[in-house]
């Protein structure tokens, strides 16, 4: 499974580069706090699967890593997505390493 930890995706952001962040916590989940991106409950990502980019990295995440781990993992083995990434460490991680003013419940 392909992995970007916070700094290496905070960099690709910096960097200008082009990347779409999925965030596949619940709603009340994100009402606390979240690092920008396109919110898709996970129970709503293989029906929506036309909303994932494919010309660029597909970041997943979700509070501490766990859903969106077993997200890229379905999406890279059963629908051949080869540019799907899991944050590691999920939000948690973001506000540990990158940004401490996002409130994780």
């Amino acid at each position: 499974m392909k992995e970007l930890s916070p700094k290496e995706l905070k960099a690709i952001i910096d960097g200008g580069r082009d990347v779409q962040i999925i965030d596949i916590r619940e709603y009340h989940e994100v009402e606390s706090g979240n690092i920008g991106g396109l919110h898709i409950p996970m129970s709503e990502v293989m029906s929506r699967l036309d909303e994932l980019r494919k010309d660029c990295p597909v970041v997943v995440h979700c509070k501490s890593g766990s859903r969106a781990s077993a997200m890229v993992y379905a999406l890279t083995t059963e629908k051949n997505r080869e540019n799907i990434y899991h944050l590691k460490g999920g939000i948690e991680a973001w506000v540990r390493d990158i940004d401490p003013k996002i409130t994780v419940y």
